[in-house]
C-alpha cells in the first residue's frame, strides 16, 4: 500500500517540503538545546522563528514539548502556536483548492 498514491506530483511536493522543513526545524531546535546545556554557540532566535514560520511550525511546537525548550520565551509561546494555527488553515485551504 503505497501511502502516496491518493497525492498528485504537486501535493507530494507539498508534503515532502512540510516533512522536510519540520524535521529540520525540530533538529534546529534540539540542537539549540544541546548547545544552551554546553554553553556553547547556540542558533540566533530569529533563525528558530523564521524556519516555524516557512512551515516548521509543527516541528518547533513537538521540540518545544519534548525538550522544554524555549518555553519561557514570550515571542515562542504566543508565535509558535500562532503560525501552527495559521499553518493548519493554509494547509486544508491549499489542499482543498489550489492543489
Amino acid at each position: 500500500m503505497n501511502i502516496l498514491s491518493d497525492f498528485n506530483s504537486n501535493e507530494k511536493i507539498f508534503l515532502i517540503y512540510l516533512i522536510a522543513i519540520n524535521i529540520i526545524t525540530f533538529s534546529a531546535f534540539l540542537i539549540d538545546k544541546i548547545k544552551a546545556k554546553n554553553n556553547s554557540w547556540r542558533i540566533r532566535e530569529s533563525t528558530l522563528i523564521l524556519l516555524s514560520i516557512l512551515g516548521g511550525s509543527s516541528g518547533a511546537l513537538l521540540a518545544m514539548v519534548m525538550c522544554k525548550h524555549k518555553i519561557n520565551k514570550l515571542i515562542f509561546t504566543i508565535a509558535i502556536p500562532i503560525a501552527f494555527i495559521i499553518h493548519r488553515v493554509l494547509e486544508i485551504y491549499i489542499f482543498s483548492h489550489l492543489i
